[in-house]
């Protein structure tokens, strides 16, 4: 990890194409500018930890499927034999 110290309206480069910009210091936080190509994402972290639990969200758990499947392998067979 690199740490630097900028000072309002001093740049960081990245590379030949990325540009962090600080634009104002304050006691609550610093706001920066970000210049990068559009094919580069930028996310705050907060918003990828979301994105990534949300995805882990919509991925079932095996364990759980295969639970659901015998309960309803289970359930099928109870009113086949019910006939």
């Amino acid at each position: 990890m690199l740490i630097l110290r900028r000072k309002k309206n001093e740049s960081i480069l990245i590379g030949d194409n990325i540009r962090i910009t600080i634009i104002e210091c304050a006691s609550d936080g610093v706001r920066v500018a970000i210049d990068a190509p559009k094919q580069i994402s930028i996310l705050r972290e907060e918003l990828s930890e979301a994105e990534q639990t949300n995805k882990n969200a919509l991925t079932p758990d095996m364990n759980s499927v295969r639970m659901f499947q015998s309960l309803f392998k289970k359930q099928i067979d109870s009113e086949n034999s019910e006939k």
